[in-house]
């Protein structure tokens, strides 16, 4: 707790704390998010304090509304790390067990479900379907939830024997939701924000849902760079769904996450070793990395990284160094991952 105070009134303090110029190094790699532009929110924090806490251009490029650290991003999925610790609070309070089958929570799954664990989905090795290839061509309306459920009720068959291979899996976080509630018999907002929201003050941290509300505090608009210009395009088919995708925050509130991972305050040792530890080779992808439970392990770091129409957003840990970088951003492009990892070496250099 002692902590957690410590970082609030850091974080109080400091934005008039900061009157020197931005380090030269932040600003060259920062350059494209800077001037009439949808923008970004970056934190550096080291040994639990911002040493940079800065927006970068706009967050509402037609109400002209600037990008700052209270910023509010649709995470995408850097959600899935407070999906699978949702998971995890449930496997604590003994609601469930990480080996219970999903269909033993979701029945109306098809019966070679059976096999599937909740451990499967948390690690993607469940090998559902995609529900977003099993989306009709022509729909534009929203997908929620349930549709997806729907959709994956009336498959026959998944990618490949559970647990014998991986393969990311919206799908398997979208289910991983629904189970929380199912768990919990509580919404997953209201989950969310009773055990882990509230608890850590990240007060303006919310999972949206467009047609129920809350609305979002603080809401940067997402963008894409079409013919020529930014057009705003937040919103999709697929950007209603909520366990693989829907929380909003700000970095913030993203330090309070931070710094709940470095303790037990939130999650017992057991369940953030779980978490941190890698169940299995990440394939198909362009980069080096392990999975754990809603997090990718490469060497030193855990990582994840979020995409969705309009924003790109990643947080990178070095928890040995106590470093993390924190890059959201309401744009198509570019990709944060190589930037938030350049931006760390001057402080693993020291």
């Amino acid at each position: 707790m002692r902590l957690a105070l410590s970082l609030l009134a850091t974080l109080a303090c400091i934005a008039p704390c900061r009157a020197g110029e931005l380090p030269a190094a932040v600003a060259e790699r920062m350059q494209p998010y800077t001037g009439d532009v949808p923008g970004a929110s970056l934190l550096i924090l080291k040994d639990g304090k911002p040493v940079v806490r800065r927006g970068f251009g706009y967050a509402d490029l037609e109400q002209h509304v600037a990008a700052t650290p209270a910023t509010d991003y649709r995470l995408a999925s850097v959600s899935k790390q407070f999906t699978a610790a949702a998971i995890l609070l449930l496997a604590e309070d003994h609601k469930l067990a990480l080996d219970d089958s999903v269909r033993h929570w979701l029945p109306s799954l098809p019966p070679f479900a059976d096999r599937i664990t909740l451990r499967q989905l948390l690690d993607h090795t469940g090998g559902l379907l995609d529900y977003e290839d099993l989306i009709e061509p022509a729909q534009t309306a929203q997908v929620g939830d349930a549709d997806v459920l729907r959709m994956i009720a009336g498959t026959d068959h998944g990618y490949f024997a559970p647990g014998s291979a991986y393969r990311y899996s919206n799908t398997g976080y979208v289910l991983l939701g629904l189970v929380i509630e199912r768990a919990s018999g509580m919404t997953l907002p209201a989950f969310l924000k009773a055990r882990i929201f509230a608890p850590l003050h990240m007060d303006h941290t919310l999972l949206y849902e467009h047609h129920r509300g809350p609305a979002v505090p603080h809401r940067a608009y997402g963008y894409s760079f079409i013919d020529g210009h930014w057009q705003r395009t937040d919103q999709s088919v697929t950007s209603a769904t909520r366990g693989d995708g829907g929380i909003y925050a700000s970095v913030d509130d993203l330090a309070r996450w931070d710094a709940a991972l470095y303790d037990d305050r939130l999650l017992s040792d057991a369940s953030r070793a779980l978490a941190f530890s890698p169940h299995v080779s990440v394939t198909g992808e362009p980069y080096q990395a392990q999975y754990g439970f809603g997090w990718r392990i490469t060497g030193e770091t855990l990582w994840h990284s979020g995409e969705s129409i309009g924003f790109r957003n990643v947080i990178v840990r070095w928890p040995q160094r106590h470093l993390t970088v924190i890059v959201l951003s309401n744009r198509n492009d570019p990709e944060p991952y190589r930037t938030a990892l350049q931006l760390a070496q001057p402080y693993l250099a020291r």
